[in-house]
């Protein structure tokens, strides 16, 4: 299997370790770097060619937004996850305008760091469940353009009806697929998310308002 490659990049040396460990307990990701401020980290990240670049808002140096604005005119590809304490949405919309690809609270790493990490890396949009419902302008850009997070339409549609409790036979009757189809396109949404069980699939379709939908 190959592993996600990682850089860290956060100035509290605790929190550093506590999310080289999260890192580390999962199988597919690997830590390749790590730095205490902005402008090491982008050193760490040119050097290391990171796959994801996980980042503190605060940091001295360079602040975060500035370290993912440089990431994204200099270093295309490279997908980049905010892991922060602040909760405030206009941070959140200004990351996620200035070339971030996910947020995620601090308090909230241990339960969604990891998938985050799977879902930006597989090219989708990741904002934190604890703050997603304030930010509906952020998530509805993602379902309106769900090219853009990483899914197909038909992969949209199948993974929101699963979420809601439809049998895989009810969503082939509607969507006119067989059932083969919609398991294919339910396990491509799913992995492509980084959703590994039913429970995660519904959480996330929660965070983002696919139960009023359809």
């Amino acid at each position: 299997m190959k592993r996600i490659r990682i850089v860290l990049a956060d100035d509290h040396p605790v929190v550093l370790a506590g999310v080289r460990a999260l890192i580390d307990a999962s199988p597919d990701m690997e830590v390749v770097g790590q730095a205490g401020d902005g402008k090491t980290a982008l050193d760490v990240i040119r050097r290391a060619t990171p796959d994801v670049a996980v980042i503190d808002v605060s940091m001295p140096g360079m602040t975060g937004l500035d370290l993912a604005g440089q990431i994204a005119t200099e270093l295309i590809g490279l997908k980049v996850l905010v892991l922060t304490a602040q909760e405030d949405r206009a941070y959140v919309r200004q990351l996620m305008q200035g070339g971030a690809h996910g947020y995620v609270l601090k308090r909230s790493a241990a339960d969604e760091l990891p998938r985050a990490v799977r879902v930006v890396h597989a090219g989708g949009i990741y904002i934190d469940p604890a703050i997603a419902g304030l930010m509906t302008d952020v998530a509805a850009g993602a379902d309106a353009a769900p090219a853009a997070a990483g899914l197909s339409e038909r992969e949209l549609e199948v993974l929101k009806r699963a979420a809601q409790g439809w049998t895989n036979r009810e969503t082939a009757e509607e969507l006119g697929l067989s059932i083969k189809t919609v398991e294919t396109y339910k396990a491509r949404a799913a992995e492509k998310l980084g959703l590994r069980t039913r429970a995660e699939i519904v959480r996330y379709a929660k965070a983002r308002g696919w139960f009023d939908q359809l």
